[in-house]
This record gives structure tokens, C-alpha cells and sequence, in this order.
């Protein structure tokens, strides 16, 4: 079976791509692992340890995936500055809400209509930027779709936890609609 997620194995967890993430919310994991719990029929609880682990890669893989925070939460970047645009790296950004390090005269800030936030500084600067971005306030708010694609994912990984089989290409197919393509930063 061919892999519908190669550059998922290629580029890795968010953390490792240069997204910027800062953590999927502790309650969009617990939302998607008991909505996963359900579709699995568990009764106990003797590892929901594991299943939390399965559930937090496949809500980070959707991110990879469709390119965008699922869930909205605070995030924070250290740049330094070369005079022209950085791009932030986690999308869709809402609001950029603060830049430290730098005066208010001494920057520029800017975010697109594909929610692409933008920080100016000047060269040789350095400022922790602080924003906000998601695509949903809350797991039960993400696309049905999306959501159902995560869960799907993460039962597959319950129930292939030898890595034994490529993921459903039906995830991929809930995801793609979804998927924010850009072409440079």
C-alpha cells in the first residue's frame, strides 16, 4: 500500500518542521481522545496513556497536513532581525499581540488575508513575538471533517501499533480540502 502521507514521515513533528507550535491544547487531545475512546470501545482506562500519545500525533500530523493550527492558542517566536519581512510560523495567525525586545517605533507588523502574520525589525534586533493563531476556538468547533480524519488516524495507530500498515488514504481525503498551500513563506 503506497504512503499518503510522505512528507508527514519526511518533515516530522511540529516542533522539528519550523512551525512554531507551541503544543495542541490539553483539552482538544481530551476531546479527540474520547471521541477516539468511543470509536475504539474501550471500557478502562489502563492506557489512555498511550491513547493520548496516538491522538496528540495524529492532531499534530493533521496540522502538518492542512498547514494550520487546529485549535487556537498563544504562540511565541524569537527572531532576529535582518531589516525585511519574517514570516510567522504557525497559521492561520488572528492577532500578533506583542513584540518584546523592541521599541514600538522599531517595528512593523502585518497579517494577510490567508491569515500569513509578517514581523519587520531591524537588522541585528532581536524580539520575542507573541501571537495567536488557530483555525477553531475549541476541538468540538474544528471541521467535521478534519476531526474525523484526526480520529480515524489515531485508531489506526491503536490499532497498528507494530507499524505494520500505511495510514488510510481516506484521512488524507477528509484533510485535503483543508490543506493551505503556499508557495515560499
Amino acid at each position: 500500500m503506497t504512503n499518503v502521507f510522505p512528507a508527514l514521515v519526511a518533515r516530522g513533528r511540529p516542533g522539528e518542521t519550523g512551525m512554531g507550535d507551541t503544543g495542541v491544547p490539553a483539552a482538544t487531545i481530551a476531546g479527540a481522545v474520547a471521541v477516539a475512546r468511543g470509536m475504539l470501545r474501550l471500557e478502562g482506562h489502563g492506557e489512555d496513556a498511550v491513547l493520548t500519545g496516538l491522538v496528540r500525533t495524529a492532531l499534530e500530523a493533521a496540522e502538518i497536513w492542512c498547514g494550520a493550527a487546529l485549535v487556537v492558542r498563544p504562540c511565541e517566536e524569537v527572531l532576529t532581525g535582518t531589516g525585511g519581512w519574517h514570516v510567522l510560523r504557525q497559521r492561520p495567525v488572528t492577532a500578533i499581540t506583542e513584540v518584546a525586545g523592541v521599541g514600538l517605533a522599531d517595528h512593523a507588523i502585518d497579517i494577510d488575508a490567508a491569515g500569513r502574520g509578517r514581523v519587520m525589525l531591524p537588522a541585528g534586533t532581536t524580539a520575542t513575538v507573541r501571537y495567536v493563531a488557530g483555525t477553531a476556538a475549541r476541538w468540538g468547533a474544528v471541521p467535521g471533517p478534519v476531526a474525523q480524519g484526526v480520529v480515524m488516524l489515531a485508531v489506526h495507530l491503536w490499532e497498528h501499533r507494530d507499524g505494520g500498515a500505511a495510514p488510510p488514504a481516506a484521512v488524507a481525503a477528509l484533510w485535503r480540502p483543508y490543506r493551505r498551500l503556499g508557495i515560499g513563506a
